[in-house]
């Protein structure tokens, strides 16, 4: 699978583009309130798996302290964006700031369409108002993120564009699949993405610093390993939502997410020496939702005790009481660093763990040798024979359950992908399979066929009665 075009949805407070968002994704994914300025982070969402969305935060008046200049957010979401989405609200004449929004869009000479929104309204004015702004006639939408008017529309237009063409050709399908494989570093701010990028990289190519979010854009190495040419990206760090910073530190996570999107694997990092969050939780879930490959990579190993610590601490008398209480801690060894992967991360059972360290050099060629046996894997082709034994061994060992009267029939199973492996299994009333048994399948599959560091996609069709 190759990098999603990205559309970024760009404009003033209040122009809608939070409800245009969650219209075309068809659910609640960003923030959606009657005062300006609600969203306050960029939110992303995949479109029918064709092109991932950005929401950027609304632009207001640079002198807000809280809000980047205007200048700054719009260059930033032209400079990761191949599609652009202008948007206005259709009650109101355009103003300075959205002319000065869609000249530089129209500058970038990238596709730029404009978005009235709100056009079921009755006061709503006519598409000849906003012709000063520059973009043609036949590149406006008249839209209705409430009733979903023009979105089909602009769905069609979006996807007749050339960079979806280029991409869907079997000529760009035969380079992708000989190109270099892209391996982005993923993780927290300071959890060491810098430093391995140097190390994997054997020259000081990114900025190290102790300090938080040195790193703002995306550093690239090309390089050869064992013949094959791998290109490392280094992101910048992600913090929780609503601790980023305006301006660029927002669109640092832009940046990052669509490098989840254009790399083949992904090397999500996680601090030795650290818990784990929420939000190495929520990448791991990105990376896995992109269908990308992914490798845990356990940092400063370096500063870890080699072996567990004595549970009959002689100081156990003089310990204050309330340290006994359970709660998340730093972890100190190696076992507990493995103990608590295993626990926060459960959900990747296929993902191979990494123990490494930049400041010795421990492990760190062994991510290359991961990342190649990953690719192997991401494109294995298995038999439709092999794997309709495999459904059929689980439908005997666990038939699935079902209502009253009714149970799913699974028939048959076919592979169609690959980059992620992608199954799509056949059968009658399969709405009513419970995620156990897909998960249970799941299983099956991969105790024959580990694909190891690989997500794996599921579909489940109805076939038409007899």
């Amino acid at each position: 699978m190759s990098k999603l075009p990205i559309v970024a949805l760009i404009g003033q407070t209040n122009a809608g583009k939070s409800s245009i968002l969650n219209r075309m994704a068809r659910k609640n994914i960003a923030i959606v309130a009657r005062e300006e300025g609600t969203t306050r982070d960029n939110v992303m969402a995949t479109i029918d798996n064709s092109f991932v969305l950005i929401d950027t935060a609304g632009l207001k008046d640079p002198s807000d302290d809280f809000e980047a200049s205007i200048q700054d957010q719009i260059e930033d979401a032209i400079s990761v964006a191949d599609i652009i989405l202008v948007t206005l609200d259709s009650l109101k004449y355009p103003d300075f700031r959205d002319k000065e929004i869609a000249k530089k869009a129209l500058k970038s000479r990238k596709p730029v369409f404009l978005l009235l929104n709100k056009a079921e309204l009755k006061d709503a004015l006519p598409s000849e108002e906003f012709l000063s702004l520059g973009i043609k006639p036949n590149e406006t939408f008249r839209v209705s993120a409430t009733t979903g008017q023009g979105i089909n529309e602009l769905k069609a237009k979006l996807l007749a564009e050339p960079v979806f063409s280029n991409l869907n050709s079997s000529e760009t399908r035969a380079k992708t699949k000989n190109s270099s494989l892209k391996l982005a570093l993923i993780g927290r701010p300071n959890v060491g993405k810098s430093s391995l990028f140097n190390s994997l990289a054997k020259k000081q190519q990114a900025i190290v610093s102790s300090k938080q979010g040195t790193t703002r854009d995306v550093n690239r190495v090309n390089l050869k390993y064992k013949g094959r040419e791998l290109e490392i990206l280094d992101t910048a760090g992600l913090r929780k939502p609503g601790k980023r910073e305006v301006g660029i530190e927002k669109f640092s996570a832009i940046r990052s997410l669509s490098a989840i999107e254009e790399a083949d694997i992904c090397a999500l990092l996680v601090d030795a020496t650290e818990p784990h969050s929420k939000l190495d939780q929520s990448l791991a879930g990105q990376i896995v939702e992109a269908g990308k490959g992914i490798v845990v990579v356990v940092t400063k190993t370096d500063l870890l005790k080699p072996e567990k610590l004595d549970e009959t601490d002689d100081n156990d008398e003089l310990e204050d009481p309330e340290a006994r209480k359970p709660r998340f801690r730093k972890p100190q060894t190696t076992d507990e660093v493995i103990d608590n992967l295993e626990r926060d991360f459960n959900f990747l059972p296929y993902a191979p763990v990494l123990l490494t360290s930049s400041e010795t050099g421990e492990n760190v060629t062994q991510l290359f040798e991961l990342a190649l046996e990953i690719d192997e894997s991401r494109r294995m082709e298995i038999k439709t024979s092999e794997l309709n034994k495999i459904l059929n061994d689980a439908i005997i060992s666990h038939p699935p359950a079902g209502l009253k009267n009714t149970r799913p029939k699974p028939k048959y199973i076919v592979q169609t992908d690959v980059c992620p492996p992608w199954f799509v299994v056949h059968g009658r009333d399969l709405g009513l399979l419970h995620w156990s048994w897909k998960r249970f399948l799941e299983r099956k599959i991969r105790e024959k066929y580990p694909f190891v560091g690989v997500p794996i996609k599921f579909s489940f069709r109805n076939d038409k009665k007899d």
